[in-house]
């Protein structure tokens, strides 16, 4: 089965840049959007971005836009998250997800395959 094995967490300064990978492993050739979400404590978890096959359609929730930029390569079958300008608000567990079709979209219930998780912490 498909397998998304995430990497890059750290923990980083309010004002500085992070990326975050995501490996993905064990598919056909079929095209398909990716996204990245996170969860912080004691919430639920969010749509952070999203990307479509060719990567000409992206989606970003608007607590990011403008900061973060999803790409991917689909030579090395990644994902990638670059995180600029961190606040602290960004602390939380980022996950990538796999859609179920090559439609970009910010609805969990759409994405089929999850990693595991990378913590992402912001000070101050």
């Amino acid at each position: 089965q498909v397998q998304l094995v995430e990497s890059g967490g750290g923990i980083v300064q309010a004002g500085d840049s992070l990326t975050v990978s995501c490996a993905a492993s064990g598919h056909t050739f079929s095209p398909y959007a990716m996204g990245w979400f996170r969860q912080a404590p004691g919430k639920e978890r969010e749509f952070v971005a999203a990307i479509s096959w060719s990567g000409s359609n992206t989606d970003y929730a608007d607590s990011v836009k403008g900061r973060f930029t999803i790409t991917r390569d689909n030579a090395k079958n990644t994902v990638y998250l670059q995180m600029n300008s961190l606040k602290s608000e960004d602390t939380a567990i980022y996950y990538c997800a796999e859609a179920a079709t090559n439609r970009i979209t910010s609805r969990r219930d759409e994405y089929k395959y999850w990693g595991q998780g990378t913590q992402v912490t912001v000070s101050s």
